[in-house]
């Protein structure tokens, strides 16, 4: 069955691609990002104000974007598409930002009748970062006049930074193709669901067997999900065919997950990158026919191929019906996509399908089984079985109803993602030496409308960034004995970021290098501004909260 990304994909699987810097505080009152007004224009607020508290986002709100990742799952009636976990993207709010103006000579820190602040005091909660005064406005003259130094690594920027490690999930069997593939703990519950129900077949077929026929039933249950296996590896392939980037492969419960990071270009990928995966388990089901040709019927050979060519077949049948989270949905939004010229109907069209299907499942299965047209007689589905059945068929329906969902909100995601952009979510910020006390670059800021602090070297060389969670850990009466490199955060390459980024490439970047503040450079190398997690954590929820 075919999830959607995170990198995630429709079906909200997401791997879950590192995590993303800290969501905080309250979206606030700024024009959407992107058109060029700064976000603090309207109100501006100081520095040294109380955090405000974080707005959750709404029911119908997708994972938070950090690496949508497309999630491949295959699914037959005795299991189902868990969707795995989406990446979670914090995002910060500020449109449209400027350069740090010049710095001012330095002013002298008076003695320090005190100590420094504890380092307990720094650690506080951020709070918003602003001034008493509306910053000027991207286009004035204020900008071009502004510090022109470039930083000292002015390449780091285009530099992509390391990828965090990955997330894992589960026991780790290996890495074909490149791909880490892992078996959730769940898989074992499974394995020895598998093992009970084969084995008490194989009692009535090969009652010769006796206790051994347990031992036969698990290695039939590890060769159904080497089956499995092979229907994702074919999802893994055709994603590193058309250069599409895979997280990794997860054997579980229901199934399995290909997390593929990346949505494809074109409905014709789509719809192959699909139906590869039915595809596999179709030809599987084929050669174990051929092989069952070759072997004498009765025998343990003979049962476990019979038993594997039927399962292959309901795992193909099952992904090609016409519903999101599975296979078929998946070809299904391609071709609506190539009719309608839009991804988004196509998803929309599928996931519903996909609910509906859900319905028919919860409804149907139970139905079907009483009425024997599953192989058994009817009044032998009573008590127990009834109840098995009826509970197998609530678990499938439940998780394709959610797979659709988590495939909505993720399209939904991926169609607000383009907004995010780093150059209009910068701040104005004012290099700052490193003796400056705090309420002198506190003072500078606030006359420059500025909402962020740069220490810099004599030669206007960005060093670290001011905290806004250390600002609010100094008492004001004691500002002008704390110098400002005290409460900084030293820059690494992995906080300097392009004032070109944006959508999905900005995510990643800030995931990549978790931290609360970035410093924004041109392709220059000039400071462009301050970048802060909690304002793209904003401007997210903000985007998410407008209908598509």
């Amino acid at each position: 069955m075919t999830a959607g990304d995170g990198t995630p994909t429709d079906n909200g699987a997401t791997a879950d691609p590192g995590e993303a810097p800290e969501p905080a505080a309250t979206p606030p009152s700024a024009t959407p990002p992107g058109d060029g007004t700064p976000a603090d224009a309207e109100t501006a607020k100081p520095l040294t104000d109380p955090p405000t508290a974080s707005t959750p986002a709404d029911s119908e709100q997708a994972p938070a974007p950090g690496d949508p990742a497309k999630a491949h799952a295959t699914v037959d009636p005795e299991r189902a598409h868990a969707p795995a976990d989406s990446a979670r993207a914090s995002t910060p709010a500020d449109p449209g930002q400027a350069h740090a103006p010049a710095a001012p000579k330095k002013a002298p820190a008076p003695a320090d009748p005190e100590q420094a602040p504890a380092p307990a005091d720094r650690d506080k909660p951020p709070a918003p970062a602003d001034l008493t005064k509306p910053p000027v406005r991207a286009d004035e003259p204020e900008r071009s006049a502004t510090s022109s130094h470039p930083y000292a690594h002015s390449d780091a920027a285009s530099k992509p930074p390391e990828r965090p490690k990955e997330p894992g999930g589960g026991i780790l069997m290996g890495r074909p193709f490149g791909v880490p593939v892992y078996v959730a703990p769940s898989w074992f519950l499974v394995a020895a669901l598998i093992t009970w129900v084969f084995g008490g077949q194989l009692d009535r077929v090969l009652p010769e067997l006796g206790a051994l026929r347990y031992l036969v039933a698990l290695f039939f249950a590890v060769a159904f999900y080497g089956s499995v296996l092979v229907h994702e590896l074919a999802h893994t392939i055709a994603a590193l065919r058309y250069k599409l980037p895979v997280r990794r492969i997860q054997l579980q419960f229901f199934g399995g997950v290909s997390e593929i990071e990346k949505e494809s270009e074109t409905p014709g990928r789509e719809f192959v990158l699909a139906f590869v995966g039915p595809l596999l388990s179709l030809i599987l089901a084929g050669v174990f026919y051929v092989a069952l040709l070759a072997v004498e019927p009765g025998t343990v050979p003979g049962v476990l191929l019979a038993g594997l060519m039927i399962s292959n077949l309901i795992v193909a049948a099952f992904n090609l019906l016409p519903g999101l989270p599975l296979d078929g949905g998946r070809m299904l939004r391609a071709v609506v996509w190539k009719i309608t010229g839009k991804p988004m109907s196509g998803t929309i069209a599928a996931a519903w399908v996909g609910r509906a299907l859900a319905v028919s499942v919860l409804i149907g299965l139970p139905l079907l089984t009483q009425s024997g047209l599953l192989g058994s007689a009817a009044e032998d589905s009573v008590g127990m079985d009834t109840v098995l059945d009826a509970l197998l068929a609530a678990i499938l329906a439940a998780i394709i109803w959610t797979g659709a969902g988590n495939s909505l909100r993720m399209a939904r995601l991926r169609e607000h993602l383009p907004e995010l952009q780093a150059r209009a979510l910068t701040r104005r910020a004012v290099p700052v030496e490193t003796d400056t006390p705090l309420s002198e670059a506190l003072r500078r800021a606030n006359e420059a409308g500025a909402r962020a602090l740069v220490v810099v070297d004599p030669d206007g060389e960005p060093l670290s960034l001011v905290r806004e969670a250390a600002i609010v850990g100094v008492p004001e009466h004691r500002r002008p004995w704390v110098a400002v490199s005290g409460l900084a955060q030293d820059l690494t390459d992995g906080m300097r970021v392009s004032a070109e980024l944006a959508g999905e490439e900005l995510l990643d970047t800030l995931r990549a290098a978790p931290a609360t503040e970035y410093l924004v450079v041109e392709d220059s190398g000039e400071i462009y501004g301050v970048l802060s997690a909690a304002d793209v954590e904003r401007a997210f929820v903000k985007a998410m909260a407008r209908p598509s």
